[in-house]
This record gives structure tokens, sequence and C-alpha cells, in this order.
């Protein structure tokens, strides 16, 4: 059987493309009679890129119920695109609204900015999407120098360099914040992981790795909270495991000696998103012992509701 192609098939198109044609009938000669065939064929071409000629033709003969299969993923990749699109055409809105409102109408603040950043905040803070410190505290552009991991955590200095003790010396030893300030958060997914943790860690869990972090706080919770549930004890050590990451912060030097000088302070923060409530408090350094079983000295404690 021979088929023309349309001519307006052959035109603006430069690489291999499936061109389905539905309604083609074939006929086979079995015997004395004439048997009709329906069938659905697929006609391929490739094209030389240069040109724009075609350099072959190809039909393939396919049952119409995988064609229609076929066309059903495509259009739900297009819906799944274009819902993406939708996604981004968002951001763009907001992008824009973000520049009108808040770029052109403080263009000498951002100018400034543009110039270098001299924040008084370093703040360390859950990568939980639900846990955000410029929208909770109102921070404004150049005001804190951020760092958000899994569980909010601080490793001690001997545990080697990581993404959060790079930003700890770049805040305290270039931009010289006056202010560490670490949060927790009620239903904690790390907090969660850490108190399910069995006693030998998983090497292969980036996140078990990770969360054994905070192991000593898992342990004070342990012993000091093991008349409670297990939802009771994950919010006790959301907040031990800040306590414990205010320890860990006075292991860098650097850290230590200006929060002996006073040129520092560091603080403990806990945001309970249920009830929208926020819980404040400082670490008292002058006088203090920090040994292993002692409880860790604090001052200026608030609670804002």
């Amino acid at each position: 059987m021979a088929t023309l192609l349309p001519s307006s098939f052959t035109k603006n198109f430069n690489s291999s493309i499936d061109y389905p044609i539905t309604s083609f009938q074939t006929f086979a000669i079995f015997g004395p009679k004439l048997k009709t065939e329906q069938t659905h064929f697929r006609l391929s071409t490739s094209f030389n890129v240069r040109t724009g000629s075609p350099l072959e033709l190809k039909a393939m003969k396919e049952p119409p119920g995988l064609t229609q299969k076929l066309d059903k993923n495509r259009l739900d990749r297009l819906a799944e695109s274009e819902n993406g699109c939708d996604l981004f055409e968002d951001l763009k809105h907001r992008f824009l609204r973000f520049k009108k409102h808040k770029f052109e109408e403080n263009l000498g603040h951002f100018q400034n900015l543009a110039e270098g950043q001299a924040p008084k905040f370093m703040i360390i803070a859950c990568a939980d999407s639900r846990v955000c410190p410029s929208v909770i505290l109102g921070f404004q552009p150049g005001e804190a120098f951020m760092v958000r991991n899994v569980a909010n955590l601080v490793p001690p200095f001997e545990s080697g360099p990581s993404e959060t003790n790079a930003a700890l010396e770049f805040a305290v030893n270039s931009l010289k914040v006056e202010n560490i300030l670490v949060i927790g958060h009620s239903r904690c997914g790390g907090i969660r992981a850490l108190m399910s943790m069995q006693d030998e860690v998983d090497s292969s869990s980036f996140i078990r790795s990770w969360v054994i972090v905070g192991k000593n706080a898992r342990l004070n919770t342990k012993s000091a909270a093991s008349h409670l549930g297990f939802d009771q004890q994950c919010r006790h050590c959301e907040k031990e495991s800040v306590d414990h990451s205010l320890v860990n912060l006075l292991t860098y030097p650097w850290i230590e000696q200006k929060v002996a000088k006073g040129e520092l302070s560091v603080h403990g923060g806990y945001y309970d998103f249920v009830d929208c409530t926020f819980e404040k408090w400082t670490l008292d350094y002058k006088g203090s012992n920090f040994g292993k079983n002692s409880r860790l000295p604090v001052k200026n404690r608030f609670y804002w509701c």
C-alpha cells in the first residue's frame, strides 16, 4: 500500500518526530475471499538538521489501544508541565510584588546592602518548611545571617567541617555578629528521627548520620522523661537539643573567646507553630559550670504568646 504524506507535514520540523495516522485500511487476500483488516499506523520521519529535508520515512503498525494510551500519557505529561508552569508563574508574581513594594520603595536601603552586609544576628534554624525565621520574627534583608539544617543542630568543633560551622565561622569572624540564636520548633521530624533511632546508627542514612549530633540530648531526654509518652519525649528533646547546641557553640575557640569578652551572646529559642508561641532564653556564661551532668545556666527567659 502507498500513502502520500501531506505536504504540510514536511514543513517546519528539524528533529525526529512521530506522527499518528488513525484511519487507514489494508486489504489482504486469503483464498477466494477479500478480507478487510482495520489497522493503525504511526509514521516516523527523521530530517537532516541542516537542510530540513526528510531522510527516512517509516511506518509502524500499532494497535489503537496502545496509541490511545500513548496519547493519554502525553496529555498527562502536558498537564504536569502546565501545573509546574503555574507554580513558577505564581513565584514570578510574588517576586514582582517584592520588587515593586519592597525593593523599589526602599531603594536606598537595598543599594547599601549591595555594598556589604552587617547583620546583628546569626540564626540557626530547622529546614522545616513550616519554620521560616524571616516570617515569624520579621527579619528584613540584611538583618540576619542564616543557616538552616535538619533539626537545627550545631555539631561540636571536633566533628570537623560542615556547612553549619562554615557559616558560623564567617558570621562570627568576618561579619562580627553580636548574637547567635538557635531556634528549635514543635513537631520536628529530625528530632523524631533522633528519638526513634536505635543505638547502632545506620551509616547508609544521611539523616541518621546527621541527627546523631544530638545524641546527648536524646540520652538526657530518655533519662529525664522516660515516664512520658513518645510524643512528649520528642517535645522535651526539641528543647533539650537547643541547649546542647548552645553548649556545642562554646567548643569553637573563637566563639567562646568572644562570649567570654561580652562581644557575643548566645541564645536559644523554641517556636511552637501549633499555638503560635515563642520561647527565648540566653546562655548565662559568666561563672558558669558546663559540666556534663550540670544543668545549662540561662538568663533572660521570655515567653511570647
